[in-house]
């Protein structure tokens, strides 16, 4: 079955231009204007942009953390995310201290496998790097196709690694054409704070924010672009958030260093006002945390700028009652927000409409830049002759409101809730199946592929 997309007008990271788009397959056939529709399905897109389908590199779904899991599976995550108009993701696998990348691998992958409604990907993330791990390396680009590596420099005793493993694996990443991402935070000025609030009887959320403070991210952000400085491993440092992160980041292109920097829908729209709402504010727990004002002036900045390349969403849901586990202790409260169905839609909403960041940016962090940082370029990413069909049309005029009353992601709050947007997702394709149109989703769980990626190569 053909389809074929009429009058719309056409956006990318580079172009603005009207016409139609043949697809036949799962690819993209022709580009041009009028088009012959032959046999195939037609859909008018008079009055709307027709654009990339958004990925989102930095969600987690089904993920053990804190003694639970993320309420998000494969499938409702990924549905969720077609819903707004994001048709690939890409999840962390985590590795388990003493145990191989292997293992944790085929774990995720039997929850992922044959349930996925959109495309997905894998990040590996090393938590217990040594010999084996070492050698598991080279499998994980060249057979599995994952060819990025996370690391943490927080969470000691469950997912942090020092500085000697840091150094060691990217220099294996390196040699394999892999890259290594990071979440930057000092872990262990971080564990003090936590423990001396903790003590004095400081058991609110408003304390998980102040348990890390600016410092802790700017300070390993910069001994993270230091140490890929001096391996010359490629570095990507995942949800950045504030200034002092960002301008490690800027000093290092002073010595012609390139580090690619994510930040997140949340970092861009909300701030720590949030953490003043009594336990309410545990809806907005996440690490890092929510910052200042100024940082999210700095974060559209360097958007513009070119120094943040990506703008995901660390989405990682936790039901209220998940959330509950730390009324008295907000070290216990589950870290992550929900946001991969809000994304597409917020950005718009809150870059291009309100002229922070033009049509062609708004694509090129939320499609393009992913696609090609991550070795999915050019089949992901752009509307292209021999690009899979991933395809979404865009009202740029229609106001909606967001609530967890009409979202489809598996959480019962909506961290923006009765937020007004200008801007909606009306129609989705995914490799040239309708994937969503008006609001109903028409793929089955298992519809979506696991995406092998390249090795690191492309430069943006």
């Amino acid at each position: 079955m053909s389809l074929l997309i009429k009058n719309g007008r056409v956006i990318t990271a580079t172009d603005d231009y009207q016409a139609d788009i043949l697809v036949e397959g799962e690819q993209i056939v022709a580009i041009g204007k009028d088009l012959p529709a032959d046999n195939a399905q037609v859909i008018d897109a008079t009055g709307l942009l027709v654009m990339p389908g958004g990925i989102d590199p930095h969600v987690h779904l089904d993920m053990p953390f804190m003694g639970t899991f993320s309420s998000d599976t494969h499938e409702t995550g990924t549905r969720a995310a077609l819903h707004g108009g994001t048709t690939t993701v890409i999840d962390f696998v985590l590795q388990q201290q003493g145990h191989s990348l292997q293992e944790a691998l085929d774990e995720w992958n039997s929850r992922a496998a044959g349930t996925a409604v959109g495309d997905y990907s894998f990040h590996m993330a090393v938590t217990d790097f040594n010999a084996a791990t070492k050698a598991e390396i080279r499998t994980m680009i060249v057979q599995e196709g994952i060819t990025s590596f996370k690391t943490f420099m927080a969470y000691k005793g469950a997912l942090m690694i020092d500085d000697r493993q840091m150094t060691g694996l990217m220099q294996e990443v390196k040699q394999q054409g892999g890259m290594v991402t990071v979440h930057a935070t000092n872990g262990d000025v971080i564990d003090y704070l936590v423990a001396k609030h903790l003590a004095e009887g400081r058991t609110s959320p408003l304390y998980h924010y102040l348990s890390q403070p600016e410092v802790t991210e700017a300070e390993a952000a910069a001994r993270f672009t230091d140490l890929a400085h001096y391996t010359g491993c490629p570095a990507y440092i995942v949800h950045l958030t504030c200034e002092g992160a960002l301008n490690a980041v800027r000093n290092a292109t002073r010595r012609n260093q390139r580090v690619y920097v994510e930040t997140c829908i949340q970092y861009l729209t909300l701030d720590a006002s949030k953490y003043d709402l009594g336990f309410e504010s545990a809806k907005w727990v996440m690490s890092p945390p929510l910052r200042e004002v100024k940082d999210q002036e700095t974060l559209w900045a360097g958007i513009n700028q070119g120094l943040v390349n990506i703008v995901a969403t660390d989405h990682c849901p936790f039901m209220w009652q998940q959330k509950l586990m730390g009324k008295d202790n907000f070290s216990k409260i589950p870290n992550g927000h929900p946001a991969i169905e809000n994304r597409m839609e917020l950005l718009f909403s809150e870059g291009v409409v309100k002229n922070r960041i033009t049509l062609n940016k708004y694509v090129e962090v939320a499609c393009t830049n992913p696609a090609k940082i991550f070795g999915m370029f050019p089949r992901k990413g752009t509307i292209a002759i021999g690009s899979d069909a991933d395809i979404i049309l865009f009202d740029p005029h229609q106001q909606h409101i967001i609530s967890a009353a009409t979202h489809h992601m598996n959480v019962d709050y909506s961290a923006y809730e009765g937020w007004e947007v200008t801007g909606k997702v009306k129609t989705v394709i995914l490799r040239g199946k309708v994937a969503v149109d008006n609001g109903e989703c028409l793929l089955p769980s298992g519809y979506g592929q696991f995406i092998r990626r390249n090795q690191v190569s492309a430069k943006i």
